[in-house]
């Protein structure tokens, strides 16, 4: 398993026995598409990386709608993050299901803030990882304020380069905050100018 910890925790260096408790810690999980890591109204206290496939975290509103909040694939962290670290409740309010089969290494919220007290590497690790993701979802924020949809959409493809193909066309529409047909229509207009 320790290739595995190479890459989760890139470029760090492990002596045997901080392998030995990072091994102990991490549990491999395997989803099938259309299987669901989380559901609403659940208790959360576990964070997934993602080593294969793709997930797609949503929340449902009262009309029983969906809004795409988040894509997890090869790399990418994912979990119920208003449960995990919000001071409120424990419990999911999104829905994380699996939409290209998956292999996740999950771990205990509790497990990793021990490891990240102990190997402070992992903390700084850690910190570096969540400035990024925070700053991205930051910069989500923003495109949807200042940008078009085909400009969100451009941005899209560029995030997700490898999934497109294999994510329904509602998904990509849910996360960009636009229909089906305006997808269409940006498809179309990006597939004329290019040829």
């Amino acid at each position: 398993m320790s290739s595995i910890i190479a890459e989760i925790f890139t470029k760090l260096d492990f002596s045997d026995a901080e392998l030995v408790v990072l091994e102990s810690k991490l549990k491999r999980v395997t989803l099938q598409k259309g299987e669901f890591l989380l559901q609403a109204d659940v208790h959360v206290d576990q964070l997934y990386y993602v080593h294969t496939g793709c997930l797609r975290s949503y929340f449902s509103d009262a009309s029983g709608k969906e809004h795409i909040l988040q894509f997890a694939v090869k790399g990418w962290w994912i979990s119920d993050y208003i449960a995990l670290f919000g001071s409120d409740s424990s419990k999911a309010v999104s829905y994380i299901e699996c939409i290209q089969d998956a292999i996740l290494y999950s771990i205990s919220k509790h497990d990793f803030d021990r490891l990240c007290q102990d190997m402070p590497k992992i903390a700084y690790f850690h910190i570096r990882k969540m400035e990024g993701a925070f700053a991205s979802f930051q910069n989500r924020i923003l495109e949807n304020l200042t940008l078009t949809a085909k400009e969100r959409y451009l941005n899209f493809i560029d995030a997700y380069p490898s999934i497109e193909s294999s994510v329904k066309n509602y998904h990509i529409a849910s996360y960009l905050g636009i229909t089906t047909e305006s997808l269409s229509r940006i498809r179309k207009e990006i597939s004329s100018h290019s040829v």
